[in-house]
């Protein structure tokens, strides 16, 4: 199971610059990401198949 709490703060950081989330690990991810300070400013796009691309944005959206 990956680190999400590390890769999110790593998006944050700007170390990387998108964070792909596949179906199968999304509730996984998603208690993280629920618990995380900057979660506003983590913003999601779908992609086909449930496949779920975050990128961090400082005003929250897209």
């Amino acid at each position: 199971m990956p680190d999400f709490q590390h890769e999110l703060e790593q998006l944050v950081a700007g170390q990387i610059s998108e964070l792909t989330i596949k179906p199968e690990n999304f509730f996984a991810f998603r208690s993280v990401w629920t618990n995380f300070p900057q979660r506003n400013e983590v913003v999601g796009t779908a992609q086909r198949g449930g496949t779920i691309v975050y990128h961090f944005s400082e005003s929250g959206k897209h």
